[in-house]
């Protein structure tokens, strides 16, 4: 379509769309609310078609915006045009039959993710993951993690022919929008082009690789003593079933088997809320507070009216956590299956941090109700949860008294196993399917492929050889259920820079892991700065509205770990370091 229009009618064509598009949004969001909590056949359907539905409309008023592509806008515009082609995660082809056959595709490969069931040994009925992930984290059977592993990786293989279909439309989706694929489309929403984008995460990653590469020789060290070196190889990959995690994406799990001697955190965050009978809506009204703390609003009446904190009996549900704003204004929901853990503790958090950000743009026009990136909106809350620092579990009354610094090192250890084990998987996962759409690796390759990518990065192989009949990359949500997975590792990356900048601006002298910003408003005025923006400006301008850099970098991370590094250098000092 040749450019054809001015600015008057541009801004009447995006009034009348963000309009359209914001009624649509709504219900879709209310019918894949019903669909996650409720699933069965109907809502199934209900939310393919509302899905089905935003998105034909979508891409349709994307393709009239093209006229004004080259039409000299004002800055709102301009971006708003830009923006509405990056607006969603999947774009479906022009063929009805065929947009409708991509939506149910992935609706279908959700609820086999949703409904996936495995018998561990010794039990008479099957489990869903949330058991199956207790079981990888508590035992150190070797026998029973690699049937607990395998159990639910095979769950996938149903996926495998449904995944090649919705690569084959979604990049068809795609192309009508003038992307090379549906990565090129995802990498293209980071205010660059998505061949800079790559190079950008390499960057990020080159950055943070030498203290991975440490904590993943200090613990498979750790792990040939405990299996011994036929089971865990001295020099090589770790084998994924036993890290503690489905993924092995974090390794927190494993802490009582790695702490420093005489060394170790001083206090069990699990236990302490367990032996308070810590109730799930407890957990959640402690991160609400610290929001609160800063300045900003409690959450709405409807928050607590209409959240799912626990898994109902009656019915099947989607239990990943995720955060929910139905209506693109006050209607805030959460949705998981909460426990009472130091994990779920911080997940908390970082799922209130979605919805204060969403709330802080609301004010914003349609297209810019978003994050500044898809990174930043991962990192808010997370920014938050790195507050939970010992001095603030004493503020809140987790704690009698903060442990003394000997007891730094472990602490640092705890959370390195979290978000420093994270950081590979954080970037194979797109790694992986960005190949996938371009067409380097094709579904006769699908595993072979996933795996090369994850002994690559990550270090780790499976129990078993897994051949190509498996589907080991739909065993993980967010591959089935279309969610791109580069907001995780920047979002580990941007928490540590912010938290770092909100350190600086309330004058924090002290070790930055012993920084809590809770209670401070000076932060939380700096912090709402950013949030209110949404993506109304390109993402630099964001981050430099909260702490004044204009580049995402990894300072703030390894000032944090720097201790902890120097640890990790002494303790492998003579050993292996790699794979």
């Amino acid at each position: 379509m040749s450019a054809t229009g001015n600015e008057s009618e541009a801004r009447a064509f995006f009034d009348r769309t963000e309009s359209e598009l914001l009624a649509l949004a709504i219900e879709s969001s209310r019918a894949d609310w019903v669909f996650n909590t409720f699933i069965t056949p109907d809502t199934e359907e209900l939310a393919s078609k509302a899905s089905t539905r935003l998105i034909a409309a979508t891409v349709h008023r994307a393709k009239e915006a093209n006229r004004f592509r080259t039409v000299p806008l004002p800055g709102d515009l301009a971006r708003k045009t830009r923006l509405l082609r990056l607006s969603l995660p999947l774009i479906a082809p022009p063929d009805l039959a065929e947009a409708d056959e991509l939506v149910r595709t992935v609706a279908a490969m959700q609820t086999t993710y949703a409904t996936g069931r495995h018998a561990p040994p010794g039990r008479a009925e099957a489990v869903d993951l949330q058991e199956l992930s207790r079981i990888l984290g508590q035992s150190r059977n070797p026998v029973e993690l690699q049937n607990v592993w395998i159990g639910w990786h095979d769950i996938a293989r149903p996926m495998r022919p449904q995944f090649t279909r919705y690569v084959e439309l979604a990049n068809r989706g795609a192309r009508e929008l003038d992307f090379a694929d549906t990565g090129a489309m995802w990498r293209s929403k980071y205010d660059m082009d998505p061949d800079s984008f790559a190079l950008e995460a390499d960057r990020l990653w080159a950055q943070v690789r030498p203290l991975y590469r440490s904590l993943h020789a200090y613990v498979r060290r750790r792990l040939v003593e405990r299996y011994g070196p036929e089971l865990v190889p001295e020099r090589g990959p770790i084998p994924g079933h036993l890290l503690g995690n489905m993924w092995a994406q974090s390794w927190e799990n494993l802490y009582p088997d790695l702490a420093p001697p005489g060394g170790g955190a001083t206090y069990d965050l699990t236990k302490i809320l367990q032996g308070r009978h810590t109730s799930p809506t407890d957990m959640v009204r402690f991160a609400e507070r610290f929001f609160v703390s800063l300045g900003l609003d409690p959450l709405p009446s409807t928050f607590w009216e209409r959240s799912m904190f626990a898994r109902p009996r009656d019915r099947e549900v989607v239990c990943h956590a995720s955060a929910w704003d139905v209506d693109a204004v006050e209607d805030l929901r959460i949705k998981m299956c909460i426990e009472i853990t130091a994990e779920d503790f911080h997940t908390i958090h970082h799922e209130l941090g979605h919805n204060y950000y969403q709330r802080a743009y609301a004010r914003q026009p349609f297209l810019f109700r978003e994050s500044a990136h898809d990174g930043f909106h991962e990192a808010v809350g997370d920014t938050i949860g790195l507050s939970v620092t010992p001095e603030y579990l004493v503020q809140v009354g987790l704690l009698d008294r903060a442990p003394p610094p000997e007891g730094d090192i472990g602490l640092l250890l705890y959370t390195a196993l979290q978000k420093i084990a994270f950081l590979p998987f954080g970037l194979l996962i797109d790694r992986w399917r960005w190949s996938v759409f371009s067409g380097e690796y094709g579904p006769d390759s699908y595993n072979r492929t996933w795996w090369e990518l994850r002994e690559r990065y990550q270090g780790i192989r499976p129990p078993v050889a897994r051949g190509e009949d498996a589907f080991d990359a739909g065993a993980k949500f967010h591959v089935p259920a279309n969610v791109p997975y580069m907001r995780y590792f920047l979002a580990h990356i941007l928490q540590f820079q912010l938290h770092r900048a909100l350190a600086r601006e309330i004058d924090w002298t002290g070790p930055l892991h012993r920084c809590s910003i809770y209670g401070q408003r000076k932060a939380g005025k700096r912090l709402r700065a950013m949030l209110e923006m949404g993506s109304s400006r390109e993402w630099p301008d964001a981050l430099e509205a909260i702490g004044g850099d204009r580049r995402m970098e990894a300072a703030g991370l390894l000032e944090y770990f720097a201790p902890l590094q120097r640890w990790l250098d002494e303790q492998n000092r003579g050993q292996p370091v790699g794979w």
